[in-house]
C-alpha cells in the first residue's frame, strides 16, 4: 500500500496536477514549456517534476541543456488507472481547458520563433491568459 499512498501524496499538490493534466495532453514536454504555461519558475516547475519521476508518474530525457518529460505508468498500473481517472475529472473543468489552450498557443510561439527551442532568442512571444 506504500506505492498507492504514494500516488496519492503526489495528486495532492495542485501544480502537479496541472503539471500532469498537459503531460496527458502532449507526447513530451520541455521543462521551459511547462513554466511558461503555468506561470511558474524553473526550480519549482523541476522540484515538482522530480517528486513526479521520484513517484514514477513521469520519466525524463536531456536534449541538451533541456529536460523533457513524458507520462511514464505503465499501461494496465495503478498509477495509469489513477491518471486515467484524473483525465476524466479534468476534462470537463474549464481551467483544465484553458491550460491546454494556453500550452498550444505557447507551443505554437515556439515553433514560428526563430529559434523553435526553449531558451532561444528570436521572436517567441508568451501570451498569457
Amino acid at each position: 500500500m506504500k506505492a498507492e499512498a504514494r500516488v496519492f501524496k503526489s495528486l495532492a499538490d495542485e501544480t502537479r496536477l496541472k503539471i500532469l493534466w498537459l503531460l496527458m495532453g502532449q507526447e513530451e514536454l520541455c521543462v521551459c514549456d511547462i513554466m511558461r504555461t503555468l506561470g511558474i519558475t524553473q526550480s519549482k516547475a523541476s522540484r515538482h517534476l522530480r517528486y513526479l519521476f521520484n513517484v514514477g508518474l513521469v520519466t525524463d530525457r536531456r536534449e541538451g541543456l533541456w529536460m523533457n518529460y513524458r507520462l511514464a505508468a505503465r499501461p494496465g498500473s495503478y498509477a495509469e488507472k489513477q491518471l486515467k481517472l484524473l483525465g476524466e475529472m479534468l476534462e470537463s473543468q474549464p481551467e483544465a481547458q484553458a491550460l491546454r489552450e494556453q500550452l498550444t498557443r505557447n507551443l505554437e510561439a515556439k515553433r514560428r520563433s526563430k529559434q523553435g527551442e526553449c531558451g532561444g532568442a528570436g521572436d517567441f512571444r508568451l501570451e498569457v491568459i
